[in-house]
């Protein structure tokens, strides 16, 4: 670690706000895994993945039991929770390919920036996946989106999470790493964290790699798990365990800080787990969604619900359970709102949940939508209004293409297809999905579709071209 850099970012202290004890805001956390299920940890039913500091750390404050993603693929999901508003009204339609000249514009506004711009230290550690340049630097990168340090690859580890080589640090190359990537990130988000003035807040965006794709897991929590029997299985479910252990390490440095009180740690997923095989790569992919239907690259339940954890000690009680739907949309407004941060001058899609913190009964005053028009199953928009949720599909020409990227020829099918058919659900009765109410509940089919259309053909507008 090259220690000039962190005094410099610290050194920074003097262009920012300077905070007094009675007004500083809390520090912010947000720990982002990348395809991990709804069904991957054990304090959300998986019957042999070890998580120990997870479940723990899901009981110290509030579990939200129907907490989502913001797409059902990775670099839009991503720009979801940056910008608190629908990846397709910034452009960002399905994963970003290196080389790819898709990135987040400049022109949105990101959590990072607004937070830096309150006087945040503000950082990010691990996979960045909101442009094409290899070396993440260029339009899109982190510096051009709020983060004074970021230490990051564009996309997955490579070639797998042991030993990578891809990895930048503001704009250089990292050079030879050895160790696991979970344990890399933390290393540098805690020497990250030591650099900073303990009076002034950060923001630490702490992406892992894992458990996508390649996978590569230590030798002693693969040993965990001998009943595995099927080929990658092992070694998937102690890739799961290796984030548990490394975020336990995070914990215990704030700890160590002093800085558990006033430290708001959210922990989450960027989507639903990997289809088994789905490309060559894919054979260790042994996510679950739990009893959700369908996985990553659906609108469906498994493809978009994940696990939802938020931990504040100094204001939020433990041991709550939350079964209001929530979604990744939301950090933003409720993070600006908790920290006294301003809001941006766009349309937001997400909602601030600060005073679900203290309510016994919180309720949203929106719905939560989705847009995505590469899913690997029919419906391409989605919207959740209470315990009911529609789905849309629309019939494109040509074949499809489930999670094969975005490309400039692809615009046509973004912003001209129309939803035609539709399917109903109760979402808290039915989780699977498996009864379509379409015919059965006529009015709040027809109004919810019309609802549904509306929104997407709003979003369609904005969608910017590439």
């Amino acid at each position: 670690m090259q220690r000039r850099s962190f005094l410099t970012f610290a050194g920074m202290a003097a262009a920012h706000r300077v905070f007094s004890q009675s007004s500083r805001p809390p520090n912010i956390i947000i720990a982002l895994c990348d395809d991990l299920g709804a069904g991957d940890l054990g304090c959300t039913g998986h019957p042999w993945i070890r998580t120990p500091n997870l479940d723990r750390f899901a009981g110290e404050g509030i579990r939200f039991t129907q907490f989502y993603a913001a797409a059902p693929v990775c670099s839009p999901s991503r720009a979801g929770l940056l910008t608190g508003r629908t990846p397709n009204r910034c452009g960002i339609y399905d994963w970003i390919p290196a080389g790819s000249p898709v990135h987040l514009r400049e022109s949105e506004t990101t959590l990072a920036s607004l937070l830096r711009e309150r006087g945040y230290a503000t950082c990010l550690s691990g996979k960045w996946h909101l442009n094409g340049n290899q070396n993440v630097d260029g339009p899109g990168s982190p510096s051009r989106h709020g983060f004074s340090h970021w230490f990051a690859t564009q996309n997955n580890a490579d070639p797998s999470h042991l030993n990578p080589v891809n990895f930048f640090r503001n704009g250089r190359p990292a050079g030879e790493l050895k160790g696991l990537s979970a344990d890399l990130v933390v290393d540098e988000a805690v020497r990250w964290m030591e650099s900073i003035p303990r009076s002034r807040p950060f923001f630490l965006y702490l992406a892992f790699h894992e458990p996508h794709e390649p996978v590569a897991s230590a030798p002693d929590l693969t040993g965990l798990y001998p009943q595995a029997q099927k080929q990658g299985e092992a070694l998937y479910y102690a890739c799961v365990t290796q984030v548990d252990r490394a975020f336990g390490r995070l914990l215990s440095a704030l700890d160590q800080r002093g800085a558990r009180e006033d430290t708001l740690v959210f922990f989450s997923s960027d989507n639903g787990p990997e289809w088994l095989n789905r490309y060559p790569r894919a054979w260790r992919s042994h996510g679950s969604p739990g009893l959700l239907r369908s996985q990553k690259l659906s609108l469906y339940e498994g493809g978009i619900r994940v696990p939802g954890f938020l931990r504040w000690p100094a204001r939020v009680r433990p041991h709550q359970l939350v079964q209001t739907p929530a979604s990744l949309l939301d950090l933003l407004p409720t993070i600006c709102s908790l920290a006294g941060a301003r809001l941006p001058a766009k349309p937001l899609d997400g909602e601030s949940l600060a005073t679900w913190l203290t309510s016994p009964q919180p309720a949203r005053s929106r719905p939560i939508h989705w847009h995505y028009f590469n899913a690997i199953d029919p419906p391409r928009a989605a919207l959740r209004d209470g315990d009911w949720k529609i789905l849309g599909a629309g019939e494109a020409p040509g074949p499809r293409r489930p999670g094969g990227g975005f490309r400039p020829e692809d615009l046509p099918l973004i912003k001209n297809v129309p939803l035609t058919r539709f399917e109903l659900y109760n979402v808290r009765e039915d989780p699977r999905e498996e009864r379509n109410l379409w015919d059965s509940e006529t009015d709040r089919a027809r109004r919810m579709a019309r609802m549904l259309e509306e929104i997407d053909a709003q979003i369609r507008v904005e969608a910017p071209s590439w």
